[in-house]
């Protein structure tokens, strides 16, 4: 299913859905972001996706890293919370959902990148290197508040 980003867009669709999803900030030890090439859209991110029932929000956290990249992480923290009602996000299928994501800090445990159906290309990344990869604002945004290692989560 394809889908566009909307952010601060005035003419983006209004939204009809909010679901509640996690990105996931975790570095190796050379201090690289593991990030995905989104089959969907084709932009850089960090892996994520939306929660299942009967799941624990960290446990999607793990999961969804662990099916979109190969990797093993646990959940240490929380970098931020983002529902900016200004990102809306459009799917071929009718669906507008306002952004709603956790983005929890983790700690690699192992595993070797690998792609999924979710993601045509998985890599760890220099910090230096993001500038040169297409990654929406918002998730630069989480990108750069994760690097920034706050105690407090970003709220907003």
């Amino acid at each position: 299913m394809a889908r566009i980003e909307h952010y601060n867009n005035p003419d983006a669709p209004k939204a009809n859905s909010i679901v509640v999803a996690v990105t996931v900030f975790v570095v190796d030890d050379q201090d690289r972001v593991l990030l995905i090439r989104r089959t969907d859209n084709g932009l850089w991110a960090l892996p994520g996706g939306a929660q299942d029932f009967g799941e624990y929000i960290a446990e999607t956290a793990v999961r969804e890293t662990r099916e979109e990249t190969g990797v093993d992480i646990r959940v240490t923290g929380i970098v931020g919370i983002y529902t900016n009602p200004n990102h809306v996000i459009e799917y071929s299928n009718g669906e507008a959902r306002q952004q709603s994501s956790i983005c929890f800090r983790a700690e690699y445990l192992g595993g070797e990148p690998r792609t999924s159906d979710e993601s045509s290309a998985v890599r760890w990344v220099a910090r230096a290197e993001l500038d040169t990869l297409d990654i929406h604002p918002s998730m630069r945004l989480r990108i750069d508040h994760g690097y920034q290692w706050n105690r407090d989560p970003y709220i907003g």
